[in-house]
């Protein structure tokens, strides 16, 4: 099944976000196996990162929970809060994002 791991950051966290950015990517290559879709959000004129979403393929709630706590960003406090939100796939088009 699928999750969404919805991320808002916490005010004034570029310098934190910045200093563990290669460990969290790092993490996210390790997590290939249930990673579907990650990315920053951002603010609308692109320039500032604001949060992070994360799909995941994992069987429980639980094992969402464990992704996001595993996270370095997580971990140094990035994230001012973290929403965890159970998702059916209804449409799947990833040809749609390959230019994004």
């Amino acid at each position: 099944m699928l999750w969404i791991v919805t991320c808002v950051d916490n005010p004034n966290t570029t310098a934190i976000r910045e200093s563990v950015l290669q460990p969290h990517r790092d993490y996210l290559g390790s997590q290939k196996k249930i990673l579907v879709l990650a990315g920053a959000t951002q603010s609308d004129d692109g320039a500032t990162a604001i949060g992070s979403h994360f799909v995941l393929s994992v069987n429980s709630r639980a094992e969402a929970k464990a992704f996001s706590d595993g996270d370095p960003f997580t971990q140094k406090g990035v994230f001012a809060s973290v929403t965890i939100t159970r998702m059916r796939k209804g449409q799947w088009n990833p040809e749609a994002a390959a230019n994004a």
